[in-house]
């Protein structure tokens, strides 16, 4: 007998749910027998969010543990849990209140981490700021969002002079204190007493800016995250209990942030880093013996070009993950990743706005390089045709829509994503093969029509980057008045390779169909990138 569908939501919810704290058991979040330190978590991130509870609960459990390592030393979880109660109880004394925004401009050390500890205790909602945006986007984001305390290091003063109205503080500076007439975090938490302040009526959450390739950056808020949301990650990830997570992608990114709260939820160490370095980055892995590496893809270019023998020189056999996510990971780099360090590619995909969508394990790149993976517990992925059908063949391109929840409710400005079925578009398109694993084959927008023909730039991308000289490359569309759009390929050749534009085409011409091949062939020393790797399309033309 077929059941109602009500019946059979129900069923698939509970059967979910069962399998999330399966998963979270299996990772050392659900500490059975103790379920009492259990119901403490919960109850503590239900107060504080899941970042100021989870640090709460860890400098209960074990004062002493390490918290996070940065380039002035390590702080344990008691220290964090102290010195962001001092700084929450000075903000408020200063008429800081829930709902009070504060803003962040911050590379990763520990004032971004108290500051984030501090607006989660007084229940006033973080807007991440990104390091990698112009003075413009800055002072128009900070005026939507009303800022009204804006936390930032020394080196942004400028960036940030056309913004008015809000308290300042300094969290990073190199210069004479003596000279600042602003305050700075460290003074202020050695001043106040480091007593908490009563639990706020409700978590202020985050929010999170969209890239800004394409004019003012968007707030997308994360009001909350429940303890079950963070199977989503551990489902396909084997993060776990009181280990170390070397953070190479900023922590204003999605990939960066959703990772650091994860790990600090399950006791780990967490290293920190104000710049990426590729070479630092293998030496704090083998110091700290850290089990997992998060990165962005043009960072973990960047560690390969190393090559072996450099490579070679800094144990870095503890890692049991590299977690790749934020832009498109290329299957050369992907693979040659996988040469170097064995089977711990783990490629995500998602969104700002819809945070996890899929996963792609070590088992699941060595069977489709390339490939994004599954949706994990808790989150749907479909395709849609232009007009809202669903695709369900295998190897047809469509419209990618994800379900999750930790997905967005809308922007700060009231706009929001295309829905269908309940499912949130990614922007993006992309196909499943013909065992269910999703491609992404490029953004929606950037699909380009030459001669009536839809290309889509990452394939020929992909296709010239694997040539070994080659770094990097990027596709666009340029008017021609014979075809409407022709394809232009930006390539930066790989050190001392004598490469010219026929020899380009010549190899896309021998893999792909003809009119995928790009008639210009412009070699740059480097792409345009933003902050977090992903390519300036509009600084190419």
């Amino acid at each position: 007998m077929r059941r109602p569908p009500a019946v059979a939501e129900l069923a698939s919810r509970v059967s979910e749910k069962a399998r999330s704290v399966e998963v979270l058991w299996r990772a050392g979040l659900v500490p059975f027998p103790r379920l009492d330190e259990g119901i403490r978590s919960l109850v503590a991130t239900r107060r504080y969010g899941p970042l100021a509870g989870s640090v709460r609960i860890a400098a209960h459990r074990d004062p002493d543990a390490i918290g996070i390592v940065d380039e002035r030393g390590p702080l344990t979880f008691g220290q964090l849990d102290r010195q962001s109660d001092a700084l929450a109880r000075a903000w408020f004394e200063r008429g800081v209140r829930p709902g009070s925004a504060i803003a962040v401009l911050c590379r990763d050390h520990r004032g971004l981490v108290l500051t984030m500890l501090a607006a989660g205790k007084l229940g006033a909602p973080l807007l991440l700021l990104n390091t990698g945006f112009a003075k413009p986007q800055l002072t128009d984001v900070a005026a939507r969002e009303k800022v009204e305390v804006l936390v930032y290091d020394e080196e942004f003063t400028d960036l940030l002079a056309g913004v008015d109205g809000a308290d300042r503080y300094l969290a990073w500076t190199e210069s004479d204190l003596a000279e600042r007439d602003i305050p700075v975090l460290d003074e202020i938490i050695a001043g106040t007493d480091d007593r908490p302040l009563p639990a706020p009526e409700k978590p202020g959450g985050l929010v999170l800016l969209t890239s800004g390739t394409t004019g003012t950056p968007k707030g997308a808020p994360r009001p909350k995250i429940s303890a079950l949301d963070s199977a989503q990650f551990l489902d396909r990830i084997p993060l776990r209990v009181g280990e170390a997570t070397f953070m190479g992608a900023p922590l204003f990114h999605g990939t960066g942030i959703s990772q650091f709260i994860l790990s600090l939820a399950l006791g780990c160490t967490v290293v920190l880093r104000r710049r990426f370095d590729p070479k630092e980055t293998l030496r704090g892995v083998a110091e700290h013996r850290c089990t997992a590496l998060v990165l962005v893809p043009t960072m973990l270019q960047r560690i390969i070009d190393l090559g072996p023998e450099v490579i070679g020189a800094y144990d870095t056999s503890s890692l049991r993950i590299i977690f790749v996510a934020g832009s498109a990971l290329a299957p050369d780099t992907g693979n040659r990743a996988t040469e170097l360090f064995g089977d711990v590619i783990h490629n995500l995909y998602g969104s700002t706005e819809v945070a996890v969508a899929t996963v792609a394990t070590p088992e699941d790149w060595r069977k489709a390089p390339g490939t994004v993976g599954r949706p994990p517990v808790g989150c749907r992925v479909r395709l849609y045709d232009e007009h809202g059908r669903q695709i369900t063949e295998p190897h047809v391109t469509g419209r990618v829509f994800v379900g999750s929840g930790l997905a967005f409710e809308g922007y700060t400005d009231g706009r929001h994503k295309d829905i269908i079925d309940g499912l949130l578009s990614t922007g993006d398109v992309g196909h499943f093969d013909a065992d269910g694993l999703l491609f992404i084959d490029g953004r929606d927008d950037e699909m380009i029509v030459s001669g009536g023909e839809n290309v889509y730039p990452i394939e020929v991308e992909n296709l010239i980057v694997e040539r070994d000289d080659v770094l990097e490359a990027a596709v666009i569309g340029v008017a021609d008045q014979e075809f409407g759009q022709r394809l232009k390929a930006f390539v930066v050749p790989a050190p001392g390779a004598t490469l010219d534009a026929d020899t380009v085409r010549e190899h896309v011409k021998a893999n792909l169909a003809r009119y995928k091949v790009p008639r210009d062939v412009e070699f740059l020393d480097e792409l345009p990138r933003n902050a977090t790797g992903k390519v300036l399309r509009n600084k190419l033309s």
